[in-house]
């Protein structure tokens, strides 16, 4: 089917906007919200990032598949995006660690795809007109079908999907001999934070978004994790209390994205939904405290209340996107807390903020001395 003619398919978004291409071969439909990403590498990392559960992906590069996939490039174990819009999609690649090409991993998830789009066009056209569902069909379903049943998918606001992706029973990871224990709260973790906390002499027990705090606090951590996950956070009422009770506990904790906003929530600061949302591996964030401009990896479409933050008595902004000043970082004055919006692990993108698992691990020591004082 790959190297026939592909029959042709269609991109239909809520407001009745329609962009033509063509299919890659895998027949069907899937619905999301649409929404891009401007990284120029990593696409197989984004593919399986869980914080894109429930959206199109548009990919700004134009060429995807070019470098094949391999196993280890993964931030998750199954593909999380609901479909993809590209401009040329390779069946073909070439680099010498690939163990396949990007259809034969998309045809074995039932991936759906439509190429040949003029992404340009339509990127500019979500940037002015804001993130909306949207539906990708393969398979010839009417237009008139494809609205009703469009009509019918979720807005994202609102909508809790932390656990569409969790874990539904804890692991552990990393090295059990390590210095440090660590309590994270799976609301769709990618590895490579995982990764980056096991490098840093830490042992991590990941628990199920819906543990309560007694769970989490059994392990008896040095440190409390808050990950990064799809959709909205208001209403992960559960999550916040037991954020509270994290906070409360006096020992250090640390946040990424969607554990970002939780923190905010958790002390009485408003999250809202973007109108786009930032998606890329280029996004700059000025770090207060340094005075020091970052490189940073980024993947949201919900961000802190910045002017209820900056009327809060005991949170601060540490952070903020050079772009349009919204919040990118904040820590507790009289907490061990901290948070940041973007991904400091960065798979895909710079590592110009990994300095940040570094700072938890020291505020980690910082509060193990004290315990032996």
């Amino acid at each position: 089917m790959k190297y026939t003619t592909r029959p042709q398919a269609l991109l239909l978004l809520a407001d009745g906007t329609i962009f033509y291409g063509k299919s890659i071969g895998i027949s069907g439909k899937t619905f999301g919200e649409v929404c891009f990403n401007t990284g120029m590498t990593g696409y197989q990392e984004i593919f399986t990032d869980p914080s894109y559960f429930g959206q199109i992906m548009v990919a700004t590069n134009p060429h995807i598949g070019n470098y094949g996939v391999n196993a280890e490039e993964v931030e998750s174990e199954k593909i999380m995006i609901s479909g993809l819009v590209c401009k040329n999609f390779s069946f073909n690649h070439s680099r010498p660690n690939s163990e396949s090409n990007l259809y034969d991993y998309f045809e074995k998830q039932n991936l759906i795809c439509i190429s040949d789009v003029d992404t340009r066009a339509l990127v500019s056209y979500i940037r002015d007109n804001g993130a909306q569902n949207a539906v990708i069909c393969t398979d010839g379903t009417p237009i008139d079908e494809l609205k009703e049943l469009l009509i019918k998918v979720p807005d994202m606001k609102g909508l809790e999907l932390a656990s569409k992706v969790s874990v539904t029973e804890p692991y552990f990871f990393g090295d059990e001999n390590a210095t440090y224990k660590i309590s994270a709260l799976d609301l769709g973790i990618k590895r490579n934070i995982l990764r980056n906390l096991a490098k840093r002499d830490c042992y991590i027990k990941v628990f199920p978004y819906n543990a309560t705090f007694e769970e989490l606090q059994s392990f008896n951590p040095d440190g409390y994790f808050l990950s990064n996950g799809p959709g909205d956070p208001e209403p992960l009422e559960g999550v916040i209390n037991v954020a509270k009770q994290i906070i409360n506990s006096d020992k250090p904790v640390f946040g990424i994205c969607l554990g970002h906003q939780i923190i905010g929530l958790a002390n009485g600061i408003s999250t809202y939904k973007m109108f786009n949302g930032h998606r890329g591996i280029n996004h700059p964030i000025m770090n207060v405290l340094s005075g020091k401009g970052e490189i940073t990896s980024q993947n949201h479409g919900f961000a802190v209340n910045r002017e209820e933050l900056e009327n809060h008595a005991d949170v601060e902004i540490t952070h903020y996107h050079l772009n349009d000043n919204t919040v990118a970082g904040m820590r507790m004055k009289s907490k061990s807390c901290f948070s940041v919006q973007y991904h400091p692990e960065a798979s895909p993108g710079p590592h110009d903020s990994s300095y940040l698992f570094d700072e938890f691990v020291t505020n980690i020591k910082k509060a193990k001395s004290l315990q032996t004082v």
